[in-house]
């Protein structure tokens, strides 16, 4: 330990400063804060600022290190005050993620809060129900008095020096990891990203938004029931697996199988089936996002903006986790449909392209999955490498094959093993056999790789990021997990350090959405600042996967186009149909609306 008891990896710092805020977070608006409390560890100067007292900041200097629990919160405070963002952010949330991440119940943890990492480090906090009553008061808002504002500033004091004593004990559970300070100071580096992007918010059609929303309990339960009519598997509100299974054999459509020969009805199944059968759209709605959605709980500001938290760090590779019911990206597709650039304004989706068959061929150095990635179709490129299509076959001289070998590739990204891809290919085993040995023969480095990958984690008992974010392997980890999260965990890390460069270079990220970007930028200006975009996501690429390039697509939205994707299908236009039936019919005028919590689904 250094001086004033601090670890030495801290030692760099001339300041180590414990912050912590408290601000009122009305759904879909900016922070507005209300105090904040300040604690420099080597010289135990203390700072309490209220209200207009926060019309300066604190002495922050840019060498000095700041200490947060889930910074980005401190961070859209700064941004609200207009104070300069901190240099140097080491976030203890993030560190106590990359300490816990995979074995939360070998541990015995519940969710990954302050309090759960002071209770598992056993250091003393507020008692649960004071915190409870005073988080509950500013949440309230003001005016607040005398007396509110000492058992605030109080209450906000003693999250500083709960964190005041969990640094170290982290530090000593992590510093013995190679650079690790630098990692930790780069995940809080994208804490000040997150902060941005989520001031910045996503621009939506409110006016539209609140006429759905006035009237969604009737649209979705009219919705629910003509999708239900229309398809001859629902007996009244009743899924019927066995006319499911003959209404696919219709339609030709393979459908992936349980061990026993049961249809795998997950909603992730559903989600990647329509994704390849637009038809199955409407049906995907119904079984697994119709019934539980409820577009009132979308975070959207006064200023047409949808914000909510981002949760960075939640997932355990590392992604992003927002509520589904807050973040507009993260429910059904169609409702995206919302997304609409102001006048004058304009919006560009850009996303990597493939990124997982790219980062799986650079972390492999597999140089023939390279050359096909870098073919611009990784999928023609493994059949033609494969003796499955002749050279020169493109996407449209060969589209069952290509469609086929999609299937496969990206298939065994996840896991699956033979049973698995026939049945999504509606092929024998003997055939998806085939298309692995297939697979193993082309690309024999990769495989390599993966045995070593999965035969490194079972001896270390852990899998490393090339920024030191860790999944903890333990006897709960399932083996499938090992083959993908590499490629998921580093297009994270790739997202993560793409978002700080866009968003220290002065872009507008609205949003990160998996492995794609939302910017926004006047409409004359906005070829010039995809353009910046995709420098700094290619520079990113190449930095995560050391000089190998993920390429990048892009989509822009003008005023006053709406933000437009085609695995929509008709989903949008049944919405908006019945919204005119229902604002139109003669009875609705002056009638009340069903609150659309209280309707019961059918």
């Amino acid at each position: 330990m250094s001086q004033a008891g601090l670890p030495a990896a801290l030692d760099r710092f001339p300041k180590v400063w414990c912050v912590d805020f408290e601000f009122m977070a009305r759904a879909g608006e900016r922070p507005e804060p209300v105090c904040c409390v300040a604690l420099e560890l080597r010289c135990g100067q203390e700072i309490r600022l209220w209200g207009e007292e926060m019309a300066s900041p604190p002495p922050f200097g840019p060498d000095d290190l700041y200490v947060a629990y889930y910074a980005s919160a401190e961070m859209g405070c700064h941004l609200a005050l207009g104070w300069s963002l901190p240099a140097h952010v080491l976030d203890l949330f993030t560190e106590f993620r990359t300490f816990s991440n995979g074995r939360d119940d070998q541990l015995g943890l519940k969710g990954a809060s302050l309090l759960a990492a002071l209770a598992f480090f056993r250091l003393s906090h507020l008692d649960p129900d004071v915190k409870s009553h005073w988080r509950e008061r500013v949440i309230a808002g003001p005016p607040y008095d005398d007396q509110d504002r000492v058992g605030i500033l109080d209450y906000c004091a003693s999250d500083v020096f709960a964190l005041q004593g969990l640094l170290p004990r982290l530090v000593d559970q992590l510093g013995g990891r190679p650079l690790w300070l630098d990692h930790a100071l780069l995940r809080g580096r994208y804490m000040r990203a997150v902060a941005r992007m989520e001031y910045t918010g996503v621009p939506v059609d409110k006016p539209l938004f609140e006429r759905m929303a006035t009237h969604w309990g009737q649209i979705k339960s009219t919705l629910i029931d003509e999708i239900r009519q229309e398809y001859p598997f629902y007996e009244g509100t009743t899924f019927k697996q066995a006319k499911f299974a003959a209404w696919l054999g219709e339609k030709g459509i393979a459908w992936p199988r349980t061990e026993s020969g049961h249809l795998l009805l997950t909603e992730d199944t559903f989600k990647k089936q329509a994704l390849t059968y637009p038809i199955l759209g409407p049906v995907r709605e119904v079984q697994n996002n119709l019934a539980k959605l409820r577009i009132t709980d979308m975070a959207i500001g006064a200023d047409g903006r949808n914000r909510t938290l981002l949760s960075p760090f939640r997932a355990r590779t590392g992604r992003n986790q927002p509520a589904a019911s807050r973040f507009i990206f993260a429910p059904s597709v169609w409702l995206r449909r919302l997304i609409k650039p102001e006048p004058g304004r304009a919006l560009a989706y850009i996303d990597f392209t493939s990124q997982e068959i790219g980062i799986a061929a650079a972390l492999s150095g597999d140089q023939i999955m390279m050359q096909a990635y870098q073919s611009g179709d990784p999928y023609m490129g493994f059949a033609i490498r494969a003796g499955l299509a002749q050279a020169g076959a493109t996407k449209h001289t060969h589209k069952k094959i290509r469609d086929y070998c999609k299937f496969v590739v990206l298939g065994i990204l996840f896991g699956m093993q033979s049973k698995s891809i026939a049945a999504g290919l509606g092929t024998s085993v003997l055939e998806a056999e085939r298309l692995l040995r297939a697979h193993r023969k082309t690309y024999t480095v990769f495989w390599g790789w993966v045995e070593r990958v999965g035969t490194h984690a079972m001896l270390l008992s852990y899998l490393d990021t090339c920024f030191g974010w860790r999944l903890h392997i333990t006897e709960f980890t399932k083996p499938t997990a090992l083959l993908n999260h590499p490629m998921q965990s580093h297009g994270a890390e790739m997202l993560r350090l793409a978002c700080c460069f866009l968003t220290e270079t002065g872009l507008n990220v609205c949003a990160p959405v998996h492995d794609a970007v939302l910017i926004e930028a006047a409409e004359e200006e906005i070829e010039e600042r995809v353009r910046q975009a995709q420098v700094q996501m290619a520079r990113a690429s190449r930095i995560v996967l050391e000089g190998f390039e993920i390429r990048t697509d892009v989509d822009i939205i003008r005023h006053p186009d709406r933000y437009d994707d085609p695995r929509v299908g008709d989903m949008w236009d049944r919405v908006m149909g019945l919204l005119e039936q229902i604002e139109t019919a003669p009875e609705s005028c002056g009638q009340k609306t069903t609150n659309p919590s209280q309707v019961g689904d059918k």
